[in-house]
């Protein structure tokens, strides 16, 4: 095993494991296919060992590619911390909100007041599946959302701290008769088909804990639907495809529809911040500190006594670092 592989070639190596689609791989690294293959080949003949076993409708890992995944990533990360303590005052720090509402643009503000010196740049990509391979992929710093649904593989990667406990709201029509309620019964949605991002690999997380909460209750998930990028394209299908939509409390504006918070029991959306083990950079620590006294100040943490959490996200949030 020679003693100076470039780590390019590792992450290569990584992106496929994980992946196991060189073309999914290609694309999270922004690299083009022939030359993510190309590193593979390189690395092979580096470590003297075939690493994937190829096929026309499949990739898997060999033995000794499964042998190395763990050493590659223990590299990757004593890399990635090493970059991020090199100089990591100068660079700016990159936070997916997800949105211009809610949560994490919230903790956002807060961070930007109390620290101006710091750069902080914000990207609008919703889901937090997504987010986690852009965050290991090092294009991204910071995200938030729900980790019960991320991978147990990606997760072990991230930190986490939890931040809020989001209540959920559908999002109706307001010729729709529940439209005219202050607040939505959960019960009442039965017969009901709400958009809930499924078809969004990057939102998977979500999808997955509306399953959740619809099981057993006569509510449907709408079929899978191309990935929706942006907020005004977000708004022109919702509303030409006359869509109930899942949502939380705090939610763009989407006109032509009313916003109304679930009931009986109330369904909690579990946010955390999210970040790659590692990572050092003064502007995590702000956005921390930040975090903490939005906690504080709006109790985000409390939980209402009709609240509803699957157990494994109850257990994350409890016990998130």
């Amino acid at each position: 095993m020679p003693h100076d592989i470039e780590p390019r070639l590792l992450r290569a190596f990584e992106a496929v494991a994980e992946d196991l689609h060189f073309t999914r791989a290609a694309a999270r690294l922004y690299v083009a296919q022939q030359a993510l293959s190309r590193d593979i080949r390189r690395l092979e003949r580096e470590v003297g060992s075939e690493l994937f076993v190829r096929s026309t409708r499949s990739v898997s890992l060999t033995a000794d590619g499964e042998r190395l995944l763990p050493y590659a990533r223990r590299v990757l990360a004593a890399y990635d911390e090493l970059g991020g303590a090199w100089g990591c005052e100068e660079r700016p720090l990159v936070f997916d909100v997800g949105a211009s509402v809610g949560t994490a643009h919230r903790v956002l503000e807060e961070a930007r007041a109390a620290a101006p010196d710091v750069e902080f740049v914000a990207r609008f990509h919703s889901g937090l599946t997504g987010a986690a391979a852009a965050i290991l992929g090092g294009r991204l710093d910071v995200s938030s959302g729900r980790v019960a649904g991320l991978d147990p593989a990606v997760l072990d990667q991230l930190e986490h701290r939890p931040v809020r406990f989001e209540r959920m709201a559908v999002l109706l029509r307001e010729d729709h008769p529940l439209a005219a309620l202050d607040e939505v019964p959960l019960d009442a949605l039965a017969g009901e088909t709400l958009y809930a991002g499924a078809g969004n690999p990057a939102t998977a997380e979500w999808t997955d804990l509306a399953v959740r909460l619809f099981a057993g209750r006569g509510i449907e998930v709408a079929a899978p639907f191309p990935e929706i990028e942006g907020a005004e394209e977000f708004v022109r299908l919702v509303r030409r495809r006359r869509w109930s939509v899942l949502a939380s409390t705090e939610f763009i504006t989407v006109p032509g529809m009313e916003l109304r918070p679930v009931v009986k029991p109330v369904p909690l959306s579990p946010i955390s911040l999210v970040w790659r083990k590692g990572l050092r950079h003064k502007g995590l620590e702000v956005l921390k500190r930040s975090m903490d006294r939005l906690v504080e100040r709006h109790g985000w943490l409390d939980l209402p006594a009709d609240g509803w959490l699957p157990e494994a996200d109850m257990s994350l949030m409890l016990d998130g670092n």
